[in-house]
């Protein structure tokens, strides 16, 4: 999945646009819940080194809160590192360049979403 479409998934099935914070990182896009402004996605472009990768290029990412107990199992997986300057016990980096499962990622955004969702409030349509 690369980040135009996963920008765009983000608008539609989320409801949110991004929040670009930083002058020196215009292109760090922030997803946050409307309700408690707690981030669950943050998109960026990196050197390949940042994440160990060989090359001189610059590669997208994105960070996405996980369950800790899941954390280990989805580092083994393609595309997935540790997270970029982020805390690496609740937060995984995934690469947007193909190499990263579509369906794991998918799976991942939708759990970092819940998981930073404001508290008594269920998924989609469910009781509050």
């Amino acid at each position: 999945m690369e980040r135009e479409e996963l920008e765009q998934l983000l608008r539609e099935e989320y409801g949110v646009e991004p929040d670009y914070p930083w002058l020196d990182a215009p292109d760090y896009g922030v997803f946050r819940h409307n309700a408690n402004r707690k981030w669950f996605a943050l998109i960026m472009t990196l050197p390949k080194n940042r994440l160990g990768l060989a090359g001189e290029g610059k590669i997208d990412v994105i960070n996405l809160k996980v369950d800790p107990i899941l954390l280990g199992s989805v580092l083994h997986e393609p595309g997935f590192f540790p997270a970029y300057h982020m805390s690496k016990t609740h937060w995984v980096t995934a690469a947007l360049d193909g190499s990263a499962d579509r369906e794991r990622l998918l799976w991942l955004l939708d759990m970092s979403f819940e998981m930073t969702r404001p508290k008594g409030k269920r998924k989609k349509g469910g009781a509050i």
